[in-house]
C-alpha cells in the first residue's frame, strides 16, 4: 500500500499474505453474493424461508469482519495490509490483472459499517416487507446489493472496484424499481440508473488513463507511480474520478437522482443511503488521495462541488413535504460534507471518514424510523398529514430523536463531533468555505426539527381511517440498535483514535489550527444550528400546519420545491439537446445513408421492371419483337452497303 510523509507518497511493503482468519476474506463477498444467487435462482422453492437465508448471509458476512478487525486491531500499524490473491482475472498482452482483495485500516472499517448496517436493515425488512408477494426477491436483490458494496471496498485494484461499482448500480435499479407497477418507480429506477452511468464513463476512463499511464491499475502500484507522472495526467484523472464520485454519492451535478429514488422500499432508501450506495464516492476519493494529494486543482473542484452540494441538500430539505424526500436532502448534505472533508486533504480525509460512519449510524435509524411512521400510518409520507405520532409510536418516536439530535450536532451526539471536526478543518484552510459549511449546519438544524415537528408533535392532523400504532419487535430493535449508535459513535474521536487509526491509508494530518480557537468554533457551530431549530420553532411549532402548500411563496421557496431547477437543467442542457441531435441522425440515416445504400437496388429493380414487361407470354408480342428485331438488321446492313 502507501504511507504519506512530507516527501509525498512513499511505497511501502506489499500486503502480507491471508492467513489465519483472513483466509475467510473472501467470504466476506462470497456470501451475500451466495445468498442473492439462491433466492434468485432458486424460484418459489425458497418462498417460506428466502427471507431468513437472505438475512442470516450478510451477518455471517458481519462476525468475519469484526473478527478480521479485532486481530488488526492487536497488529503493528506498518502491518495492517493483508491482500489476498484469488485468480488470475485478466492476463492480456501487458495487462495483468488479478481478482485480490485489500483488507487494511479504511476498508476494515467500512466493512462493519456495511455489513453491520445492513444486516440490521435486513431484520427490519422481514416485518416491514412481511406481505409483500415478492418478499423472497427482494431479499435476494438485497444479498446482491451488499456483496457489490463489499466487492467494491474490498477490491485491490481500480479494475475490481470498477465490478463492484457497477454492480452497485445494477442493484440499485432493481431496488429503486421493486414496485414496478408503480409508473413513478419504474421512471426514477431507469432516471437512476442512467445518471451514475454518466459518472460510471468518468470512472472507466480515469481507469483507462491510469493503466496508459502507469502500466498498472492497483492501488500500491499507481500510489508508488503517481510521483512521476505530470500534474496535468494527475488533474485529468483526479477530475474523471470525482466525476465518478459524483454519480454514485449524488454531488452537483449529478444529483437529481437522489429524491427520485425514494420511490422504492424503505429498507432500500435506508441501505442506500447509510451503507452503500452514496458513501462509495467518498470512498473513491478517499482510497485515491495519492492522486488528489499531487493533483491540487483537481482536489480544489472536489471541495467546491462539496460545498455547492451541503448547501443544495440543505436547501431542498427545507421545502419537502415527503419524510423520506427530507431525509434524502439531508444525505445528499451530509455526503457534502464528508467530499468536502476529503477535498481538504490529509487534513480530514480521516474526518470524512468519521462523519461518513456517524452519519452511518443515524440516518438508517431515521430512514427505518420514517418507514416505521409510514407503516403506522397506511404508508403516507406526506408529514403534513401526520402530527402528534409520538404518542401512538414511543419506541419510533425515541429512536428516531436520537438520530435528530445526531445530524443537527446536539453536544454529546456522534454528529456533533465528527461534522464539527469538517467545518473546523474547512476554517482552518479555507474561512469562505468554513463559514459556508456552518451556514449549512444552521439550515440542517431547521429542517430537521421541521420534520420532528411536522411528525411527531403539533396537532394530530391524519385521516380517520388511519390508526396509528407501534410497529413489531422486528422492526424496532433494529432502531434501538442504531439509535444507541448515533448517540455513542463519536467515541471513535477520543484520543485521535480514528485519525491515527487510518494514518497508513490516508497520512499523518499536519495540524492546522482554524482562525479562532478550537473551542470557539465548536460554541458558534452550536449557536448556529440553535439559530436554526428556533426558527422552525417559530415558523411550524407555532403555527397551524396548511394541509395544502399555498400559492403566493417566494421564488426561493418555489425553486427549492422544483429541486432547485436541476431536473429543468438537465432537461435544457441535455435532454432536449440529446434528443434533438438523435432525430436529426435519425433523418440522416434515413434519408441520407439509406438513400445512398437503397439508391442502386432501387435502379436496378427499375431496369428490371421494364425488360420484365417484354416478358409477358403472349406469342403475338413475341412475334412482333421478333420482326421488329429482322428490320432492325435488314436497316442495319442497308446502312452498311449504302455507305
Amino acid at each position: 500500500m502507501y504511507l504519506l510523509s512530507d516527501a509525498g507518497h512513499v511505497p511501502v511493503v506489499a500486503p502480507t499474505g491471508a492467513d489465519g482468519i483472513y483466509s475467510l476474506m473472501w467470504l466476506v463477498v462470497a456470501l451475500p453474493l451466495l445468498g442473492s444467487a439462491v433466492l434468485l435462482l432458486g424460484g418459489r422453492f425458497t418462498d417460506r424461508w428466502g427471507h431468513l437465508l437472505g438475512t442470516a448471509m450478510p451477518i455471517g458476512s458481519f462476525v468475519i469482519s469484526l473478527l478480521m478487525f479485532v486481530d488488526l486491531l492487536g497488529r503493528d500499524e506498518a502491518d495492517r495490509q493483508v491482500g489476498q490473491h484469488l485468480y488470475d482475472w485478466i492476463d492480456v498482452g501487458s495487462l495483468h490483472i488479478g481478482m485480490d482483495l485489500l483488507y487494511d485500516p479504511l476498508s476494515a472499517l467500512f466493512l462493519l459499517l456495511i455489513t453491520g448496517v445492513g444486516s440490521l436493515i435486513h431484520v427490519y425488512s422481514i416485518g416491514y416487507m412481511a406481505h409483500d408477494p415478492r418478499r423472497r426477491r427482494f431479499f435476494g436483490y438485497l444479498n446482491l446489493f451488499v456483496a457489490a458494496m463489499l466487492m467494491l471496498i474490498l477490491a485491490e485494484n481500480y479494475l475490481g472496484l470498477f465490478l463492484g461499482w457497477e454492480g452497485v448500480g445494477l442493484a440499485s435499479y432493481l431496488l429503486i424499481g421493486f414496485w414496478q407497477h408503480k409508473p413513478s418507480a419504474a421512471a426514477a429506477a431507469k432516471k437512476a440508473f442512467v445518471m451514475n452511468r454518466v459518472g460510471d464513463i468518468g470512472l472507466a476512463l480515469a481507469i483507462a488513463l491510469m493503466f496508459v499511464t502507469f502500466g498498472t491499475t492497483s492501488f500500491s502500484g499507481v500510489s508508488a507511480l503517481a510521483g512521476g507522472a505530470s500534474e496535468n495526467t494527475l488533474t485529468a484523472i483526479g477530475l474523471l474520478l470525482l466525476l465518478g464520485a459524483c454519480g454514485k454519492s449524488a454531488q452537483v451535478p449529478l444529483q437529481a437522482w437522489l429524491l427520485d429514488a425514494m420511490e422504492g422500499p424503505t429498507p432500500v432508501s435506508a441501505l442506500i443511503h447509510a451503507a452503500t450506495m452514496v458513501t462509495a464516492g467518498v470512498y473513491l476519493v478517499v482510497r485515491s488521495n495519492f492522486i488528489f494529494e499531487l493533483a491540487p486543482h483537481a482536489q480544489t473542484v472536489v471541495v467546491i462541488v462539496a460545498t455547492v452540494t451541503l448547501l443544495w441538500g440543505a436547501v431542498l430539505g427545507c421545502a419537502k413535504d415527503d419524510i423520506k424526500k427530507v431525509l434524502a436532502g439531508s444525505t445528499m448534505s451530509q455526503i457534502g460534507y464528508m467530499m468536502l472533508g476529503a477535498g481538504l486533504g490529509t487534513a480530514g480525509y480521516a474526518f470524512a471518514i468519521f462523519h461518513l460512519l456517524t452519519h452511518g449510524f443515524f440516518k438508517a435509524n431515521m430512514f427505518l424510523g420514517a418507514g416505521s411512521v409510514m407503516h403506522g400510518m397506511n404508508d403516507d409520507v406526506d408529514m403534513r398529514r401526520y402530527g402528534a405520532v409520538r404518542h401512538a409510536m414511543p419506541v419510533t418516536f425515541l429512536t428516531f430523536a436520537m438520530g435528530y439530535l445526531a445530524i443537527i450536532g446536539f453536544p454529546g451526539f456522534s454528529g456533533f463531533w465528527s461534522k464539527d471536526k469538517i467545518i473546523e478543518t474547512a476554517l482552518a484552510e479555507n474561512w469562505l468555505v468554513g463559514v459556508l459549511a456552518l451556514l449549512g449546519a444552521g439550515v440542517t438544524g431547521f429542517y430537521m426539527t421541521r420534520l420532528m415537528l411536522l411528525t411527531f408533535f403539533t396537532e394530530k392532523r391524519w385521516k380517520d381511517d388511519v390508526h396509528p400504532h407501534e410497529s413489531p419487535g422486528v422492526m424496532t430493535f433494529p432502531l434501538i440498535v442504531l439509535a444507541a449508535l448515533s448517540v455513542l459513535s463519536g467515541v471513535l474521536l477520543l484520543g485521535d483514535w480514528i485519525v491515527d487509526w487510518l494514518s497508513p491509508v490516508v497520512g499523518h494530518a499536519e495540524h492546522h489550527e482554524p482562525p479562532i480557537p478550537a473551542l470557539a468554533v465548536t460554541g458558534l457551530a452550536v449557536l448556529v444550528v440553535a439559530v436554526g431549530v428556533a426558527i422552525a420553532w417559530f415558523l411550524v411549532g407555532k403555527r397551524e400546519v396548511a394541509l395544502t402548500p399555498p400559492e403566493d411563496v417566494s421564488f426561493v421557496t418555489r425553486a427549492a420545491r422544483r429541486d432547485l431547477y436541476g431536473d429543468d437543467i438537465n432537461d435544457t442542457l441535455v435532454v432536449r439537446p440529446g434528443g434533438a441531435l438523435t432525430r436529426a441522425l435519425v433523418r440522416l440515416d434515413s434519408s441520407g445513408v439509406d438513400g445512398v445504400m437503397a439508391g442502386g437496388p432501387a435502379q436496378v429493380a427499375g431496369i428490371a421492371g421494364f425488360l420484365r414487361r417484354a416478358q409477358n407470354g403472349f406469342v403475338r408480342t413475341y412475334a412482333l419483337s421478333l420482326l421488329g428485331g429482322v428490320l432492325l438488321v435488314v436497316l442495319a446492313l442497308l446502312a452498311v452497303n449504302l455507305t
